[in-house]
């Protein structure tokens, strides 16, 4: 009968413990909410974002997105915010498998074809042959050390405040940039300036996969 007791609270407690950790996954705090936080990403399906070039390189599978496939990109254009962004924090969860690429876009807008042309890409890449490593700001401001190694999850913020950018992994900085006035920009990246716009989410090709959950933005002054 003692036994059967402590059989009962365990399993009590693992439903309670499990019911917890399942609230953290794609949900808001009482207190993120407080704070203005406001999800991008229901954790069930890919509603309010659209993906050019290759649809199938996303999918949702166990509250995740999936990005896994050829060159596509996966552009928020639901109803926060009017999906036009100026002056805001995002963070997002993900995971990177070996030799992954993909990256999180910012000031951008949609396009049916090919490479973002406007906004910033965060980068996400912690063993591609690209030198560029997660949390840079791909081909303005690049980063070279490997902040987690493939395989772990890890937090990403962006934040962005008139011309400042700041970009953090587990809450280190990786960069802290100001944008110039007209500043130099190499060919083809001409419009990598700070503007409004919204997120997107790189499908780089085939042999990438990067797993993405917890979509949070919170909208500045």
């Amino acid at each position: 009968m003692r036994m059967n007791k402590l059989t009962l609270i365990a399993g009590l407690l693992l439903a309670q413990a499990a019911t917890v950790f399942g609230a953290e996954v794609n949900t808001l705090s009482p207190t993120e909410q407080a704070e203005g936080w406001q999800l991008l990403f229901d954790g069930k399906s890919l509603d309010n974002w659209r993906a050019s070039d290759a649809p199938g390189t996303f999918s949702v599978k166990d509250g995740e997105i999936v990005v896994h496939g050829p060159r596509s990109h996966l552009f928020y254009l639901g109803p926060v915010a009017n999906h036009d962004f100026r002056n805001f924090e995002l963070r997002v969860d993900l995971k990177t498998y070996p030799k992954a690429n993909s990256g999180v876009y910012f000031h951008t807008q949609w396009q049916e074809k090919g490479w973002p042309d406007k906004g910033y890409e965060v980068q996400v890449n912690n063993s591609h042959s690209d030198p560029s490593r997660t949390g840079g700001l791909w081909g303005i401001v690049d980063y070279s050390k490997v902040p987690v190694p493939d395989g772990q999850w890890l937090t990403m913020s962006i934040r962005v405040e008139g011309k400042h950018v700041v970009t953090r992994i587990n809450g280190e900085r990786i960069v802290d940039y100001t944008e110039e006035a007209n500043p130099p920009r190499p060919e083809g990246l001409e419009q990598r300036l700070l503007a409004s716009g919204t997120f997107a989410l790189q499908g780089h090709d085939p042999g990438s996969e990067t797993h993405f959950r917890n979509l949070k933005v919170k909208v500045l002054p």
